[in-house]
């Protein structure tokens, strides 16, 4: 029998309103799950659990428990949209625990601390970040900590700030999070086990790059690379993780606008830190980069079309064979063989989702 991986994939269930003015038309059934064929690469949906836009999602470490962002402008008659949790049971299936609200609208990524203690929940419409609490039976406690971004930029897209990632740095002694509209990385300083959350600075981009989603190289944890929505380049950062600062050394573009609706979407690395990959919507492509093995430096991308429209996001398999991409536009999930030589994209499969938005491996 084949290898396979279980997947799940975040998705739209009801219409939204994003910053760019359009109106989604969510068509998804909530958290859809399935599995994919590590030997040929298709992917198989097999059930979805119920939830309101779980647009985003996360994982606790030991794989027992998954967390979404519920991508939403109200929670409960009140401004803001929330969090829910999950436990992961047999074949896929997930048990809901409760909800939170994160105090902010339109949550867009959510990330757990590799001992499970506490979730992050990043606002993009208002401009906020969250912290909550970790039950033992894996259910949230009431935020804990809250942060409102301020400030603008040059774009119509920066008239306020929109915080879009919560990404924690190696050893965790810190939270970064990307915020769109203000043209920084907002540093927090996290303490897990005394659960406490600072401000200590920030990390400042070119102004009207947008940052939006950043990563980390899995073997030089010291390179951190950044994903600018607004201006399409990948941003490379020196990054002291023990000061919590950072130094620009490099800035790649990813590709040449088509038109208004060229943004920037994801970004991803291979677990072994050869190849690094971004997509950009309107375009409609993904980006393939070669990562200098001495400098963690990037090569000239080579790009390839995403076959479909709206690559929101995407995700590379464990065992670093497959890029698998959701094009939320045209209700399509495509897998791409990754050559082990160069990082090209290759179409190997594609079947139907509706509004897929994330993919999570387990």
């Amino acid at each position: 029998m084949a290898k396979q991986y279980e997947v799940y994939i975040g998705t739209y269930t009801e219409p939204i309103k994003f910053g760019t003015g359009e109106i989604m038309q969510g068509k998804g059934d909530g958290i859809h799950f399935g599995y994919f064929n590590a030997e040929s690469g298709s992917l198989e949906l097999v059930n979805a659990t119920p939830s309101v836009n779980p647009s985003y999602l996360a994982l606790s470490e030991d794989r027992r428990y998954l967390y979404c962002v519920n991508e939403t402008k109200l929670y409960q008659n009140m401004t803001g949209g929330s969090a829910s949790a999950f436990a992961i049971e047999g074949s896929g299936q997930l048990r809901y625990l409760n909800t939170q609200a994160t105090k902010g609208e339109d949550p867009c990524h959510i990330a757990i601390d590799q001992k499970g203690s506490h979730v992050f929940a990043a606002n993009f419409m208002t401009g906020s970040m969250c912290m909550f609490p970790r039950r033992e039976d894996g259910s949230l406690e009431e935020s804990s900590a809250f942060f409102q971004h301020e400030g603008s930029g040059p774009t119509f897209r920066q008239t306020g700030p929109h915080a879009h990632a919560v990404v924690l740095t190696p050893g965790e002694k810190y939270a970064l999070v990307p915020d769109l509209g203000i043209d920084q990385i907002v540093i927090y300083a996290y303490d897990g086990e005394k659960g406490t959350l600072k401000p200590a600075g920030a990390l400042a981009l070119k102004s009207g790059d947008g940052p939006r989603h950043c990563v980390f190289h899995p073997q030089k944890p010291d390179m951190l690379y950044v994903i600018n929505e607004l201006s399409l380049h990948v941003a490379v950062f020196a990054f002291d993780n023990e000061a919590g600062t950072g130094t620009l050394v490099q800035e790649v573009p990813i590709v040449k606008a088509s038109g208004e609706d060229s943004i920037g979407a994801d970004i991803q690395i291979s677990q072994d830190g050869r190849f690094l990959y971004a997509s950009v919507r309107g375009n409609d492509i993904i980006a393939a980069y070669q990562i200098d093995p001495h400098t963690g430096h990037l090569s000239a991308p080579a790009v390839f079309s995403s076959e479909g429209k709206t690559p929101r996001s995407f995700a590379i398999s464990p065992d670093g064979k497959f890029l698998v991409a959701g094009n939320q536009d045209t209700d399509n999930i495509v897998t791409f063989a990754i050559d082990q030589e160069s990082g090209a994209l290759q179409k190997v499969s594609e079947i139907f989702a509706p509004t897929p938005v994330c993919i999570k491996f387990v």
